[in-house]
């Protein structure tokens, strides 16, 4: 019944993809029969297989990277060339399940802006990634003050012409979903969670432990200074300020003096206070609607 209404709707669907030949043989029928009204768009991200030729046999319109950007940068492409209203983001491949876009779509018309495919634990690809993600969604739990069920799931609806807003926020890497994600609560927008079942992926993963961890970590910083950054300086710099005074009262009480550690650590405190002041005020110029 929700799949009958679906097709009336103006929605595009978006999957980036890079060498997922093999999953999109099976996906993008798939996708093509449940929903054949929508607008399927496949962004060939520098692929050095048969990615074109499987989206021509399936008749999806595919928009080729002549070298690899990055996921963020296909994700930029497909929703600049997208016509609906709706855009439905997906990975090629081959965890998403096409059936659970209606659960998606019918969420969203609950009356939110973006709604997110928040995965189970079991769905996760590795404990060291799950623990991660985690740790993602607590963060950002504290930083917005709602529960986030899911930072970094690329399975999701949104409304095309807000996340339009944001195409120059978005990083070009993996961590769009981060971003836009925080984006879209710092903007005041509404967003919901939808419990998702995640396949396991066809093919070889991108994402490199060591290389993209290290991206991965840098996100926890991007999710203070998108958001909110005193939330993450004001208590960094009440840390350094509480340091100063104890060694202060410490030396004070054993040599009768003010040290120039107890002044460096202080100094510190003002500073990274300052800094967080100013980034607060950078972050909300971002997020004017004028």
């Amino acid at each position: 019944m929700i799949e009958r209404q679906i097709v009336s709707e103006k929605i595009s669907i978006v999957i980036p993809a890079k060498n997922e030949a093999r999953s999109l043989e099976k996906l993008l029928p798939e996708i093509v029969r449940r929903y054949p009204e929508a607008e399927v768009i496949v962004v060939n991200d520098g692929s050095t297989d048969d990615t074109i030729e499987v989206c021509k046999a399936s008749g999806v319109r595919v928009i080729t990277h002549n070298y690899s950007k990055g996921n963020g940068a296909a994700v930029k492409t497909g929703a600049r060339a997208a016509a609906g209203e709706i855009l439905v983001l997906m990975d090629g491949d081959g965890q998403h399940r096409p059936d659970e876009i209606a659960k998606l779509l019918a969420k969203y018309h609950e009356g939110y802006h973006l709604v997110v495919g928040a995965r189970a634990r079991v769905s996760q690809a590795s404990k060291g990634r799950w623990v991660a993600n985690s740790l993602y969604n607590t963060l950002a739990s504290w930083m917005v003050g709602h529960t986030v069920d899911d930072l970094t799931s690329g399975f999701r609806v949104v409304n095309l012409s807000k996340f339009r807003e944001f195409l120059s926020l978005l990083p070009n890497g993996f961590s769009y979903p981060t971003t836009s994600t925080m984006a879209f609560f710092r903007a005041g927008y509404s967003v919901g969670y939808e419990p998702i079942t995640v396949e396991k992926r066809l093919g070889k993963s991108h994402i490199r432990l060591l290389k993209d961890g290290t991206r991965f970590l840098l996100i926890i910083f991007k999710i203070g200074t998108l958001y909110s950054p005193l939330k993450i300086f004001f208590p960094l710099s009440m840390l350094f300020a509480s340091v100063g005074l104890g060694y202060y009262g410490f030396t004070y009480l054993t040599d009768g003096r003010f040290t120039n550690m107890s002044a460096l650590l202080l100094s510190t405190s003002v500073v990274i206070f300052l800094i967080g002041l100013v980034s607060e005020q950078v972050t909300s110029l971002l997020y004017r609607n004028d």
